[in-house]
């Protein structure tokens, strides 16, 4: 018995995969482009700097430059393999009305937003508020704010890389 995709993707076990490691890739490219508006934005990349220091067991202010960064670029990667399995399901309960290059356009747009939702919800009111008493208190509106606008920047990538690295699938 093998597994396969539903809609333009399918075959094999392999090209799953492969859709699996480019989704990934894309969530990375999206950490990438997303990393723009943070670093210009008040509070820079406070979220990662949170997200890491709740990885390490310490204080935001005691987290390093690169474990920000590293934890930043990681939530990206599974963030985009999350997309991968939001899609496969998706693919296989929505109708395929329309597709551009491999990809289904209805089940692209909603395993989108469902990834965006799901990071922004994660990061701003399951992460953050275990950031510290004097971060939550202090920085919380702000921070919520910045990741909404930085979530956004991440899926509006994620819709537009995923079908250019998928058009040969």
């Amino acid at each position: 018995m093998s597994f396969t995709l539903p809609g333009p993707f399918s075959g094999s076990l392999e090209s799953m995969l492969v859709f699996v490691v480019l989704s990934a890739f894309s969530g990375f490219v999206a950490a990438l482009v997303m990393g723009v508006p943070m670093s210009r934005q008040e509070d820079g990349f406070t979220p990662a700097y949170i997200a890491a220091s709740i990885l390490r067991g310490t204080t935001p202010d005691e987290v390093s430059e690169g474990d920000a960064y590293v934890t930043h670029y990681g939530a990206g990667v599974l963030a985009g393999i999350l997309y991968a399995v939001a899609y496969t399901a998706l693919a296989a309960l929505l109708p395929p009305l329309v597709s551009v290059g491999s990809m289904l356009v209805l089940p692209h747009a909603v395993a989108t937003v469902v990834v965006v939702g799901f990071v922004y919800s994660f990061f701003a009111h399951l992460v953050l508020p275990r950031a510290g008493k004097r971060v939550y208190e202090e920085r919380s509106t702000a921070v919520r704010g910045q990741w909404l606008r930085s979530s956004f920047v991440f899926g509006l990538t994620l819709v537009v890389v995923l079908p250019l690295l998928t058009a040969g699938l």
